[in-house]
Formats: structure tokens, sequence, C-alpha cells
């Protein structure tokens, strides 16, 4: 992995920049298609006593492949008052969202695209940019189904937001930086009571935090039952009424790719990141065995996020807005002094 990464300083900004670009692609992709094979194609059906997709490839495994190609063969359709300027740049503003948090989540002690001190402050301000594609979909639709989602869609993710961030300032204040690999390390050099056998996993000591984050996440990701901005018995699809093609294809790829990525930031945050227990987080055998640590933790976070997802019914938005402003703004700013508290005191 060093020998690689002197090869790419030897290499001309732009070509550093293209192959990072393409590399991130490449993994928001991959998470987003690993994620609806093993969650919406396997999970759902074998909790529902149902077999799945089955013809396409190996236990269907290539029935993905189909879906995207009958997406791409679809007529891309602009409704006669659309703003088509804004109707069409909306959902690439939500994937450009979900590009930009992937690139600050750290795979290994060198396998990562961008290492910067203000990592979770960077993800928490990009995080906000999928609102503002989210709205110019329902905006930009010219229907009324596509407005009342997209508003119902900012409403949700500006108050989720909020304990979203609550949650996250407490593992910053107990790491004491905001640099995503420095949390890692925090918790893989960190101890238990003088105990040091599987490091300091921050669930451990923000539990709460870690429910907090989890719960706001769900909304974020706008999956029930905070699915109040698609809301299929009441607004059709919601801001994406108007989509089809390749613009509807781009919103699912987003949707799972946000779900995998978050999750991501959550293990980063809560479950040690790429860290092995009892494996020295400098060794460059971390640099291959990182990213699989990643991802089964990613799998294993999103399962929780779509098993409430098929579980739960949807909340009214009266419950949506005072589980947010009544119980988790308050949980985590509670958090926040107590952490502070016991960061002074020890």
């Amino acid at each position: 992995m060093s020998a690689s990464l002197n090869i790419l300083g030897e290499l001309s900004y732009w070509q550093q920049t293209g192959i990072r670009v393409g590399a991130g692609l490449a993994a928001v992709l991959l998470i987003a298609g690993t994620l609806v094979y093993l969650h919406l194609f396997k999970l759902v059906s074998f909790m529902q006593s149902r077999l799945g997709p089955m013809e396409a490839g190996p236990f269907g495994s290539l029935q993905l492949l189909a879906e995207v190609g009958k997406f791409l063969q679809k007529e891309d359709i602009f409704p006669r008052k659309a703003d088509r300027f804004v109707f069409a740049a909306a959902p690439f503003v939500v994937l450009m969202s979900t590009f930009l948090l992937v690139v600050v989540v750290p795979g290994g002690p060198d396998a990562w695209f961008i290492d910067t001190e203000l990592g979770i402050y960077l993800a928490m301000a990009v995080s906000s940019v999928s609102v503002i594609g989210i709205l110019m979909a329902g905006w930009g639709s010219a229907s009324k189904y596509s407005m009342l989602g997209g508003l119902r869609a900012t409403g949700q993710l500006i108050a989720y937001e909020l304990p979203l961030i609550l949650a996250v300032l407490g593992v910053v204040i107990q790491a004491g930086t905001m640099n995503m690999q420095g949390i890692v390390y925090a918790q893989a050099e960190g101890s238990i009571f003088g105990w040091d056998g599987i490091g300091n996993p921050y669930i451990l000591t923000q539990g709460v935090a870690f429910l907090i984050f989890m719960v706001a996440m769900q909304a974020e990701l706008t999956q029930a039952p905070f699915d109040m901005p698609i809301a299929e018995s009441e607004l059709v699809s919601g801001y994406m009424t108007e989509y089809s093609g390749m613009r509807f294809l781009l919103f699912f790829i987003g949707e799972f790719a946000t779900a995998g990525v978050f999750s991501a930031i959550a293990a980063v945050l809560f479950l040690g990141g790429w860290s092995i227990p009892g494996i020295d987080p400098n060794d460059n055998i971390m640099n291959v065995l990182g990213p699989l640590v990643m991802l089964v933790k990613i799998v294993g976070l999103t399962f929780v996020v779509f098993w409430a997802r098929f579980t739960f019914p949807r909340f009214r938005e009266d419950q949506l807005q005072k589980l947010a402003w009544k119980v988790l703004i308050p949980l985590a700013l509670t958090n926040i002094v107590v952490t502070g508290i016991l960061k002074v005191a020890f």
C-alpha cells in the first residue's frame, strides 16, 4: 500500500484527482449494489418467507444488472410545466452529496481518499446538500405531490440534522479530534478501566449518542418509519413522482448508497472503524483487512436500518417532529454535558 501511495504521489494533481474520483464513484456503486442485493432482494424476501429474485444469474445475483438495464431503456420524461434544468439536475445533486460523504471515510491506515483534520465536520456539512437536491426535485417537477414531498423532506431533514450533529459532538469531545482516522485510532488505542483488550469502542461509552445517531440516520434517509416525504399512500412517490428512467435510477442509487455511507460513518464513530482488536492499527495488513472489516460493519448496521424499514409503521408528521425536538435533541444535549464533565474529571 505504501508503494502505491508513493506512485500516486508522483502523478500530477489532476491525475491523482481523476483516480480518486473514479475510486469514489466505484465505492458508491459497490455499496449501493451490495445493499440492494443483500437487503432489498434477499433479506426482505427471507423475512417474508419467499425466495426473492432467482432467475437472473446464480441466486438472482445478476438481477441488479437487469434492473439497471431496464431503467436505462426507459424514456426520460419531463413534465410539461417543469423547470427543466432544476428537474434534470436534482438527482445529480443528491448523488453528489453521497459521493462527498464517501471521500472522508477511512478504510485502513493508508486506505483513504482524503485525510483532513475536519473530517467529521466536512461529512456533516455535505450531508445537508441532499436536502437541496430533494427540494429541487419537488419544486422543479411542477407537481403538487412532488412539492409536498419536497417540503416534507426539507422539514424532516432539518429537524433530524440537529440530533445527528449533536450525537457526533459527544464522540468528538471524547476523542479530542474531528479527524476520522484520529477517532479510529483513539478507539483502537484506548482502554476500558485500564484494560485494552478490545480498545475502547465508543458504543460502550457513547451508547446514548449511538442510539440517537441511528434514529436520526433513519430519518435522514427518509426510510420507514420516517418515510413521510415518500408516503406512497398519500403522495404517490413524493418528490420522485415525476421521475423515470435514468434519473429515477440515480435517486434509487443515492438512497441505498447514502444508507451505506452513513452506516460507515457510524462504524467509524462508534464501532472502532476499520481496526481489529489485537492487531496493531499501524500494521500494513490492515490496509487489506480494514476495508473488509468496514464492509462487515456496514452490512450489519444497514441490516438494522432495513429491518426497521420493513417492521415499523409510518409516524404521523406531528409524532415525527416531537421525537426530534422533544426527545432526541434534549437527550443529545444531556449527553454532551455529561461527556464534557467526565472528560474534564478523568
